[in-house]
């Protein structure tokens, strides 16, 4: 597909969730990460950021919020309180990003805010599923084993978003690891399907949770 996302912490040297600019009539920026100067990198690719849609607030996804906002003085949209927020999130709810209308689907599990961002052609997962991790390759999905996380509602997640997702969907975009592009023999729907499969044995996603 024609990519125009930009993946502003892909020269990070350091642990960060990946955020992504989506640029287009509504430049929007999915989470803030932790990688210092974010907002320089940002400045390359444009000169106003509407707003900032956080799939989640763990730390690793919210770290340089402030960089941003300092910088830019854009919107904050996100499914539980914050200090900065400015437009609640709620599942079934409609946010423009770019140049695309996007769903917002409630994917609790991994996080008890965490929302997953879903229009025709792309899916923001956060971390309830991602292409490529230190535990599985091509399909995997955020770890549940601390505080405030559940395994069973993250496999209800998965299920939610097969059953929400469009077959026209090209594209998945992960907090972690590589973006996933559809191939022939491979969809965004066949590496949640691995991944629910996987999550649904109760195992241990790392040897040592």
């Amino acid at each position: 597909m024609n990519d125009d996302v930009v993946t502003v912490t892909a020269e990070a040297d350091r642990f960060t969730c990946n955020v992504y600019l989506i640029p287009g009539e509504t430049p929007t920026l999915v989470d803030a990460g932790t990688m210092p100067g974010i907002a320089d990198v940002i400045t390359e690719h444009t000169e106003t950021l509407d707003r900032v849609v956080l799939t989640h607030q763990h730390s690793d996804h919210v770290g340089r919020l402030d960089e941003v906002l300092d910088a830019f003085d854009p919107d904050v949209y996100a499914y539980a309180d914050h200090p900065h927020r400015t437009h609640a999130l709620a599942d079934g709810d409609t946010v423009e990003m770019g140049d695309e209308a996007y769903d917002v689907v409630y994917t609790p599990g991994h996080a008890a805010d965490h929302v997953s961002l879903l229009s025709r052609k792309r899916l923001f997962s956060g971390d309830v599923v991602v292409y490529n991790d230190g535990a599985f390759d091509d399909g995997s999905f955020g770890r549940t084993d601390m505080a405030g996380q559940s395994r069973e509602r993250l496999i209800g997640s998965l299920k939610t978003l097969l059953d929400r997702l469009p077959d026209s969907v090209e594209a998945m975009y992960a907090g972690h690891g590589d973006v996933f592009y559809a191939e022939d023999d491979d969809s965004v729907r066949d590496v949640i399907e691995r991944a629910l499969s996987r999550a649904e044995r109760r195992q241990p996603k790392y040897p040592d949770e």
